[in-house]
């Protein structure tokens, strides 16, 4: 028999102890939330072990298979959801409709999918065209974490669905983070994990391209893991810029760290809306990044950061020059708009708001 009160919330996302961040503690915030409105909550993670940070939380988890299935093969025994929140997980297929079929629960998609940077091509345009005439019916609300995204929806899926698509940007629990008070000068930050579509090479490359005179006053450390981590690390010994580029591995401790620098570089492809730099911002470190997806709904040119084009190179290589010989300065504080507008607790707040008669 279905209780009224019992939310599932799927998300294809991997639960590590030496990571613990800003989607974490959105996780641990609305769990809490939701309980206090007494929902009971059930977590449902891909390729994750459950780690200490969870432990007041009712996670299923398991090896090798998505959260999708974890969560179908756990309703086989018969339990059924009022709600059901997806996260990181692609929007209007066949899963929706055997979830609705399945549990008549209302179903809340979250997407957190950043699309390439020129668009899909035209099959996958089509492609998603007909998902969203053919499965977008068993969704009840989609929701966007940044204007991009929703215009993404609307336009891969049909604008027929902006009656039922919401925006809920991301926020971060700004009382973590340390706020950096000095100038911290040549010591740049990157936040990523190490893939292709999160630039780095691009980065590596811009430094390389520095005079050497200039070249020699800074230094970048990179926190994050991925597959293209050792060939980031051999262009860095191409380059000879170990010197100036240290690979520190993935990291909890970032809320107290960022303090530590000058700024955080994001030469990113593809985003949504980006964890990292709010993050940074939240603890009053500008940000050097690119106009893709929801960066533009946050980073002003010259006020709390600098945006150049993804890929051009020179262009990034040109804007930490200039910040080395301190032709570009950011003297205001730029954690004042996190704290009034993109904290964790609005965030979870927007969130509770989607569910039906909270």
């Amino acid at each position: 028999m279905k209780s009224s009160k019992h939310i599932a919330v799927i998300c294809n996302y991997e639960l590590k102890p030496e990571r613990i961040g800003g989607m974490d503690r959105f996780f641990m915030a609305y769990d809490r939330a939701c309980k206090e409105k007494g929902y009971e909550v059930g977590w449902f993670f891909s390729n994750s072990q459950v780690h200490s940070f969870y432990k007041n939380l009712k996670v299923f988890v398991s090896q090798g298979i998505s959260a999708e299935d974890i969560f179908l093969e756990y309703s086989k025994e018969g339990k059924l959801y009022d709600i059901v929140i997806t996260h990181f997980v692609a929007l209007c297929t066949p899963f929706f409709q055997k979830l609705k079929n399945e549990q008549e629960a209302y179903i809340i998609a979250v997407d957190h999918n950043p699309r390439p940077i020129n668009g899909f091509p035209i099959r996958k345009k089509l492609r998603n065209r007909l998902k969203g005439l053919l499965y977008a019916r068993y969704i009840d609300c989609f929701v966007g974490v940044s204007k991009y995204t929703i215009n993404c929806i609307l336009e891969d899926y049909g604008s027929h669905l902006k009656r039922k698509t919401a925006l809920v940007y991301n926020g971060v629990k700004t009382s973590l983070y340390e706020e950096r008070k000095s100038e911290n000068f040549g010591k740049m930050v990157v936040a990523s994990h190490l893939r292709e579509s999160k630039g780095i090479q691009d980065l590596i490359e811009a430094v390389n391209l520095l005079p050497e005179e200039n070249k020699v006053l800074l230094q970048i450390d990179i926190y994050g893991e991925g597959p293209m981590q050792m060939e980031l690390e051999y262009k860095v010994k191409l380059y000879h810029l170990e010197n100036q580029i240290t690979f520190k591995g993935s990291s909890s401790e970032l809320p107290h760290l960022l303090e530590g620098y000058s700024y955080l570089l994001q030469p990113t492809y593809m985003e949504c809306f980006s964890l990292s730099i709010l993050e940074a911002l939240a603890a009053n470190v500008p940000v050097i990044t690119t106009p893709v997806g929801g960066n533009p709904e946050i980073i002003k040119e010259g006020k709390n950061g600098f945006i150049f084009k993804a890929g051009d190179t020179q262009t990034l290589s040109s804007i930490i020059d200039k910040v080395l010989q301190k032709q570009y300065k950011i003297d205001k504080k730029v954690n004042l708009l996190i704290k009034e507008q993109f904290t964790l607790e609005r965030m979870v707040e927007e969130h509770l708001k989607l569910l039906p008669c909270t």
